[in-house]
């Protein structure tokens, strides 16, 4: 055993070095692509929660790491000073130290985590006084429909935000269970076909950001992705008016076609959005086009 224990040993360097290039074609691209590099408040909170909290765990996590490789060596076959004790029972130090700082640490999360998680409610306002942005956001194969219904216009894959502003989204799905992400600005919330659910955030600066549907879906679930533009208040109210003159009119027909699978190369935008279809969409008043995707294809076998 301790001949097979040395040749294990002298292949670790080449097994180090096999796995080397992995880790540099990993990158660095966790720092600047998810929540570690924030771009709104929610995802700068959630990055601040996870230090606390992994500073917290190193407490338990930090003498395990320390003692085990000390016991390990100070216990060796060849430490002849080491002291055996088969004789010892109890001691109160020993079960203090094994209990009381878990103990304090679990309470010391718990406190910590439920004031995060109720500051944290996807479903709780940002700004009390300051009136939000209201999106409706509808989950497709294999693609995302944006609603902004009090400016009457709609996008496919582009979703454009006016920085400094709170934004309210009131989510769905139009087939499958979807997840809806967006890792530098509010993590992911999931959607589901004839329910809604809610998600506040804002963006604190102008620039380019992607979300994406984190849940398999078929096909093209690799390619489900947008485009989240930051934009100033001026440059916002500048672009609605623009899509507000451009042709193309989302009502039940048009979403019938758009609800097919399929997967949008360009961003679409519609200068109309006919009056509570976000409503009709949850209520599943309109047959989704996959269906009749499905039905069309039957009838041809």
């Amino acid at each position: 055993m301790i001949g097979w224990g040395k040749r294990r040993l002298r292949k670790l360097p080449v097994c180090t070095a096999a796995l080397a290039p992995l880790l540099l074609l990993a990158g660095c691209a966790v720092f600047t692509h998810g929540f570690l590099a924030p771009a709104g408040p929610i995802a700068a909170a959630e990055r601040h929660e996870l230090f606390v909290v992994s500073a917290i765990l190193i407490l338990v996590i930090g003498p395990v790491l320390l003692l085990t490789p000390l016991f390990a060596w100070y216990y060796r076959i060849s430490n002849t000073k080491s002291v055996y004790r088969p004789q010892w029972q109890f001691s109160w130090i020993l079960e203090g130290l094994i209990w009381v700082p878990p103990t304090m640490i679990v309470i010391l999360l718990a406190v910590f985590l439920w004031e995060n998680t109720e500051r944290l409610d996807p479903y709780r306002p940002l700004s009390p006084s300051l009136p939000p942005l209201q999106i409706q956001a509808v989950s497709l194969d294999w693609k995302w429909l944006f609603i902004y219904p009090e400016q009457h216009i709609a996008s496919v894959n582009q979703l454009i935000l006016p920085a400094g502003r709170p934004v309210h989204f009131s989510l769905t799905s139009g087939t499958v269970m979807q997840s809806f992400l967006l890792p530098r600005l509010a993590g992911q919330i999931f959607v589901m076909a004839g329910m809604t659910t809610q998600l506040n955030l804002a963006v604190s600066q102008p620039g380019s950001y992607w979300g994406e549907n984190a849940q398999f879906s078929g096909d093209g679930f690799p390619r489900q992705k947008f485009q989240v533009i930051g934009v100033s208040p001026d440059a916002f109210g500048r672009w609605v008016t623009t899509q507000q003159k451009a042709p193309g009119r989302l009502d039940d027909k048009e979403y019938q076609n758009l609800s097919r699978q399929s997967i949008i190369a360009h961003p679409m935008t519609f200068g109309t959005v006919e009056p509570d279809l976000f409503a009709k969409i949850v209520n599943q008043e309109i047959t989704p086009g996959y269906l009749l995707q499905h039905k069309e294809a039957k009838s041809h076998e």
